[in-house]
């Protein structure tokens, strides 16, 4: 999954990497505010849900110690994460401010 995981944040479009596993309760209630965000910001934002149990080698590589644990990529570079439960508004902020996303 690493070589994958690595191509899919270089591109030009901002990806929004939710760590988190099945077991945590927290990360359930990402599920929905994840879902409104990626349908209010539609293809401006990439949203991957990574099981820190399945993919310890990434989870390793970012230092990801909780969960949910919320990173954001922009063109290969970790340009901001956040820990625990976090509002769709509060993360389409920190995506407007963090990349320079162009809108048509």
């Amino acid at each position: 999954m690493t070589n994958t995981f690595n191509e899919l944040i270089k591109g030009s479009v901002p990806v929004l990497v939710d760590f988190s596993a099945e077991w945590c309760g927290p990360c359930r209630m990402m599920k929905p505010v994840l879902e409104q965000l990626k349908q209010r910001m539609g293809d401006k934002i990439k949203i991957l849900k990574v099981d820190v149990d399945r993919n310890r080698e990434l989870a390793y590589k970012y230092n990801i110690n909780s969960v949910p644990t919320l990173m954001l990529f922009h063109e290969g570079v970790s340009k901001w994460t956040g820990v625990g439960v976090i509002t769709s508004d509060k993360l389409e902020n920190v995506i407007n401010n963090h990349c320079s996303i162009v809108s048509y």
